[in-house]
């Protein structure tokens, strides 16, 4: 696949977790200069960034100083954005139903996903409306889309994320002028390296793809190809406010994970 995005700089938000490292190196693959952000993961960062050529830069971006920070030095440093990948969020462990949840989780859920999401959006668009130019990639979930018990904070932000705000950033961005483009991917049961060592075992994958045309997992390859596509002006330069679902043609899920 030539996507054309030789010299372009990429920034690959949480770009050292299991799909966001897959994700930086696909980039760097079509010979892109990856930034590879990190919040917690500086040292898998910092390898990432070497073995591919690019930058690891540290931020909170749950901070919005940090955010304007994050994008200040990548400007400092290469002069230009050209596309985002808003990649980094936050998906709690413990399956608990709404009536369960406490403030301190539903702040916390919502700041790591939506709010990061939204500082980050904030900044590549600022910068985009002034170069007239880029390509924003939000990552959200099928829980956005089916929903999960068990997650009602995390299906709310990752929903928000992939329906009012990408539509309303594809309007927006329309009138900075036709050479900026949002659109969004929205994985599935995706298989890293962190779901094997949780203890991923056959019986809760056959429950997972019971509603799935595609009888698999998908891999962090299939995230990644379907996000440089999207980024791409060459292959996607008319597409804008899409959703691309990740998940074997997923129809819904089956009600598990509360009871």
């Amino acid at each position: 696949m030539n996507a054309d995005l030789s010299g372009k700089v990429v920034l690959v938000t949480g770009g050292a977790g299991g799909i966001g490292s897959v994700i930086s190196k696909s980039f760097a693959e079509q010979n892109a200069k990856v930034i590879v952000h990190y919040h917690n993961s500086k040292n898998n960062a910092i390898k990432i960034a070497k073995d591919i050529g690019g930058t690891a830069i540290g931020a909170d971006l749950t901070d919005s100083e940090n955010a304007t920070s994050l994008f200040n030095q990548i400007l400092e440093k290469e002069g230009k954005i050209d596309i985002c990948v808003a990649n980094a969020g936050n998906y709690p462990q413990e399956s608990i139903p709404l009536w369960d949840i406490d403030d301190s989780r539903w702040s916390n859920t919502v700041a790591t996903n939506l709010s990061l999401t939204f500082n980050t959006a904030r900044e590549f668009l600022k910068h985009a409306s002034k170069t007239k130019k880029g390509s924003l990639v939000l990552v959200g979930s099928t829980a956005g889309i089916y929903g999960e018990a068990g997650h009602s904070d995390y299906a709310a932000a990752k929903g928000a994320i992939t329906s009012g705000f990408l539509r309303t950033l594809k309007n927006e961005a329309a009138q900075i002028g036709d050479g900026v483009r949002v659109n969004a991917v929205a994985p599935g049961w995706t298989v890293t390296q962190k779901k094997i060592e949780e203890g991923l075992d056959q019986k809760h994958v056959d429950k997972v793809v019971s509603t799935m045309a595609l009888k698999k997992l998908a891999t962090p390859e299939d995230v990644a190809n379907s996000i440089v596509i999207l980024a791409s002006d060459s292959i996607s330069g008319h597409i804008t406010g899409q959703i691309i679902e990740i998940a074997g043609g997923m129809e819904g899920r089956l009600i598990t994970g509360i009871k």
